[in-house]
């Protein structure tokens, strides 16, 4: 089999992929100088088209499909009310893979992604290899939570800048000691932990390594039991349910949240704001990101060409109760 792709098919024959897609399964309009210049191009590039490269046809299903590695939890529930209405205004129906507990995960998606337009896949949920394999066959992809894979375009939140501003602002606190929960992936939260670092690095404060834990109260309530005993000022949480999590097990150690430590979290959940004491967190716009990702995926299907390309939504740092207050500084004496 050659390693062409049904783009460069596409390019050569000076076509769209969706024509070369529906020449190849001699379905849809479709001229006869149309088709015999994707033969011609299919003859010099040696193309083999791939099951999913044939399934490909502009329209034909009127579905789209999500990858995602979990759908508990919050986050994911938000992302997907978001996605689900612009689908729905769309006419589109959507189909949900969660590869957690899955066995045979490719062979799944590359079944699910013959019977739907196009596909997003969140984060570091699909190995690149796979990717690549789904994007080279042509099928329309949105990458969500991440950069761009080569052949999709792709929607994130900024995290960089919002993870250094919590970090300053907890210095600011007097904070020194700090601890931080949740995996370092190569996502989002490696983002977060990149400028963290970077942060308390420039302000000459150690920087700790990542406490791996599930991004669930219970991953949180076990991590916190381990990090709380060696008393760090505060506890940096890579999202919401661990940080509530961690000041569950703060209250079963005794330590008084934000008075023996402080506790912060990412992505500003429901329960966020109604926890005792109040999340400080970062607010990521959740329905937002479902959202432009339906739209990127359905201007992909209509035709339009991948730019590898990332959009990025800004975040926002909300200060609640649970980082405690600031020190007030009496005037200097004359």
């Amino acid at each position: 089999m050659s390693d062409s792709t049904i783009y460069e098919v596409a390019r050569l024959a000076g076509v769209s992929i969706a024509t070369v897609s529906r020449a190849l399964r001699g379905t849809g309009p479709v001229s006869a100088a149309t088709r015999e210049k994707v033969r011609q191009a299919v003859e010099q590039l040696r193309f083999t088209p791939s099951r999913l490269g044939v399934s490909l046809a502009e329209g034909r299903h009127a579905a789209d499909g999500i990858v995602f590695p979990d759908l508990s939890g919050p986050y994911f529930g938000e992302v997907l009310l978001g996605y689900e209405e612009v689908a729905a205004e769309l006419g589109r129906s959507v189909l949900i893979l969660s590869t957690r507990d899955r066995a045979g995960v490719p062979e799944t998606v590359k079944d699910l992604a013959t019977r739907v337009d196009g596909l997003v896949v969140f984060g570091q949920t699909l190995p690149d290899a796979l990717l690549t394999e789904l994007a080279d066959s042509g099928l329309p992809m949105v990458m969500l939570a991440r950069e761009a894979h080569p052949g999709t375009e792709a929607v994130r939140s900024e995290n960089a800048g919002s993870a250094e501003a919590l970090a300053v602002h907890l210095i600011a606190h007097g904070h020194r000691r700090f601890a931080l929960a949740g995996g370092h992936d190569e996502g989002d939260v490696s983002q977060r932990w990149t400028a963290v670092a970077r942060t308390l690095g420039d302000h000459g404060i150690t920087v700790p390594r990542p406490v791996e834990c599930p991004y669930t109260v219970e991953g949180g309530h076990e991590a916190g039991l381990t990090l709380l005993r060696d008393r760090p000022d505060v506890v940096m949480c890579a999202d919401d349910q661990v940080a509530l999590g961690v000041i569950l097990a703060a209250e079963e150690l005794g330590l008084n949240v934000p008075g023996d430590v402080a506790v912060t979290g990412w992505d500003d959940i429901m329960a966020a704001r109604h926890s005792r004491p109040a999340l400080t967190t970062v607010r990521q716009p959740l329905r937002e990101l479902g959202a432009a990702a339906a739209r990127l995926l359905d201007e992909l299907i209509a035709g339009a060409e991948p730019t590898d390309s990332t959009r990025v939504l800004a975040t926002e740092l909300v200060i609640r109760a649970s980082c405690g207050a600031h020190q007030v500084h009496p005037p200097e004496e004359q």
